[in-house]
């Protein structure tokens, strides 16, 4: 018995957000939104690319996640941070980590997200 995989990561957005949730994630990163469960449609969003699974879900007690954050594996870092740079989203480098190029950004609530590609 043991952990075999993740499933999915979910951060929180404050009521009302999923259109501009919608914007970054699907928009900016290149996500495609997937439909929710029927008996969990209410609110919130869910997304995939490749391998990963992110579930923006609303939570009327909202407080960003600045350290927490889901790490997204990239295959065009480069011209994905001009991307977002051009979109004024936040840039941000961070100490070097073998193997990786990687910077860090924010979605437009403020929480922390993690984008790397291998090197």
């Amino acid at each position: 018995m043991g952990v075999v995989g993740l499933d999915h990561v979910q951060l929180v957005i404050p009521e009302g957000g999923e259109d501009q949730a919608r914007g970054f994630y699907a928009g900016l990163l290149g996500m495609t939104e997937v439909s929710k469960p029927a008996n969990l449609s209410a609110s919130g969003c869910w997304f995939t690319s490749g391998g990963a699974a992110l579930h923006v879900g609303v939570d009327p007690d909202f407080r960003p996640a600045k350290k927490a954050h889901p790490a997204l594996l990239v295959d065009d870092l480069a011209g994905l941070r001009a991307r977002l740079a051009e979109a004024g989203c936040v840039i941000r480098d961070d100490k070097p980590v073998e193997g990786y190029a990687r910077f860090f950004t924010e979605d437009p609530f403020g929480n922390r997200i993690e984008l790397m590609e291998r090197v």
